[in-house]
């Protein structure tokens, strides 16, 4: 469940009460894993794929109520503005227009304050910090306009001399996003500490490419494929398949493989770190990127042209491990995969994942998702972020499928299709088990996170507070114990 989905007053789950007592829910109900989704600042389609930042924190998720609490907000000042009308669908748009203006406001108020800590937290995070703060200072100074139409080609192509000017110019605008991210990142570490101390680890997620219009790509053209014009060449998507005809155009740029490797993936090593660093698990998306990636030219119209190129392999993986101790990670290895894919995941020994709503093909003899050929070392979901709920599943699948799964999992509607699903994955040998909310809840479709190949409509789902009972957490508990998983 991603943060997002939390209850709340103000739109939009975030770091505040709800999330301390959905930690609370996960101990009662004997869990040790909470997985979210990437919590950069979301950009084009409010996707938490496409980013400003690889490092930065998204404002959306920053509590207000503890603002409040600390005076730097007025409470009813905050219950005047709409902030949506619909409770269960997060209205982006409202958010977006509504939230960085308070947060300006509890900038100014701060100013007149002690800022020590704030000074500690930039010099600490400089590293990334004030190149995301510069970079959004220039993005809010020119309208918000993608970096590659930004109308000043100095500032554009980073010429020294316009970093200089725009620093100064924009000196309190750049001061206050590198605020946002000391308010983002206070709330987050103590989230994550309290999280910790109840015995629950937090799965981050890690997305393969980073947004064309983030201050990565703005900041290290180099290492992406991009012309003399900062333009992609090739950028990233899936090939043409059963549930999209066309493919999928993700429109990332595409990393050029050739120069990292003679800079020993160190842009990636930083990455990588980082995120470990702020969770305690990371799940790398697009695992078979790393092995051979979709490459489509930047001016298609659709995913159906594209050619299949070679990754960095297990030298970026061997490096990894070389620069980088303790390395808790998960593999996302769907999709289409190859034997190379296969042998390149054996050979890293990161556990894959395993989707229960792809095992029930009637056609298919021998399915890689089904339990009983499951690994232990390996990660079994119900489904996830990009697939429907299990009851919306139960509702849309075609007959022989249901029949299938309803047979090989003894599913009885006394217990509960969504129910029986969540056992087949808990009893499973797989070392880790990981259920979307929505299936413990027996959600149906109009709950589902996010559709593949749409951009209208995703990423707004929310709990209500009285969803998440005793009675709920004791069902699940039992269920955990019954399976060893405790």
């Amino acid at each position: 469940m991603h943060i997002t989905s939390l209850p709340g007053k103000y739109g939009i789950g975030t770091l505040g009460n709800q999330a301390y007592k959905f930690v609370d829910f996960l101990r009662k109900s004997g869990q040790t894993y909470w997985q979210i989704l990437p919590i950069g600042p979301t950009g084009y389609g409010d996707s938490p794929y496409q980013s400003f930042s690889t490092y930065a924190g998204n404002p959306y998720l920053i509590d207000l109520e503890i603002l409040c609490d600390k005076n730097l907000i007025d409470r009813s000042y905050l219950d005047s503005i709409n902030w949506g009308d619909d409770y269960f669908n997060i209205d982006f748009e409202k958010i977006y227009l509504n939230k960085l203006n308070v947060l300006r406001k509890v900038y100014n108020k701060f100013k007149e304050g002690n800022t020590d800590e704030f000074c500690e937290f930039i010099d600490k995070n400089k590293f990334w910090l004030k190149d995301y703060a510069l970079f959004m200072a220039v993005k809010q100074h020119f309208n918000m306009v993608s970096w590659q139409q930004w109308p000043d080609e100095s500032i554009k192509n980073r010429k020294e001399d316009s970093i200089i000017e725009y620093s100064n110019k924009l000196a309190d605008e750049i001061n206050f996003f590198m605020f946002v991210q000391f308010l983002f990142y206070s709330q987050w570490n103590r989230l994550k500490s309290y999280a910790n101390s109840l015995g629950i680890k937090i799965i981050g997620d890690v997305p393969i490419y980073v947004g064309l219009d983030s201050s990565d790509v703005w900041a290290n053209p180099q290492i992406f494929c991009l012309d003399e014009q900062k333009r992609p060449t090739i950028i990233a998507g899936c090939p043409p398949d059963d549930f999209s005809p066309k493919g999928q155009l993700w429109g990332n740029p595409i990393y050029n493989w050739d120069y990292l490797r003679e800079t020993d993936f160190d842009w990636w090593i930083k990455r990588i770190k980082w995120c470990l660093s702020i969770h305690d698990v990371v799940r790398i998306d697009h695992f078979r990127g790393f092995d051979s990636y979709y490459a489509i030219d930047y001016n298609s119209e659709d995913a159906t042209k594209g050619q299949w190129l070679d990754g960095p392999g297990i030298k970026f993986f061997t490096c990894l491990k070389e620069k980088l101790d303790n390395l808790e990670i998960i593999a996302e290895d769907l999709g289409f995969l190859t034997q190379s894919v296969k042998s390149l995941l054996l050979l890293t020994g990161f556990p894959g994942m395993k989707i229960l709503q792809f095992a029930f093909n009637p056609n298919q003899e021998e399915n890689y998702y089904l339990p009983h050929n499951y690994s232990a070392n390996s990660v079994v979901y119900t489904g996830t972020h990009d697939n429907d709920t299990i009851r919306g599943w139960f509702e849309s699948c075609d007959e022989n499928t249901i029949k299938h799964a309803i047979k090989y999992g003894a599913l009885t509607n006394e217990e509960g299709l969504n129910w029986g699903m969540i056992r087949m994955a808990y009893s499973s040998i797989s070392d880790l088990a990981i259920i979307p909310i929505q299936d413990f809840l027996n959600l149906g479709t109009d709950c589902r996170m996010n559709t593949p190949s749409t951009i209208n409509g995703n990423w707004r789902f929310r709990l209500s507070e009285d969803m998440l009972t005793d009675k709920l957490a004791s069902k699940i508990n039992e269920l955990t114990k019954l399976y060893g998983r405790m």
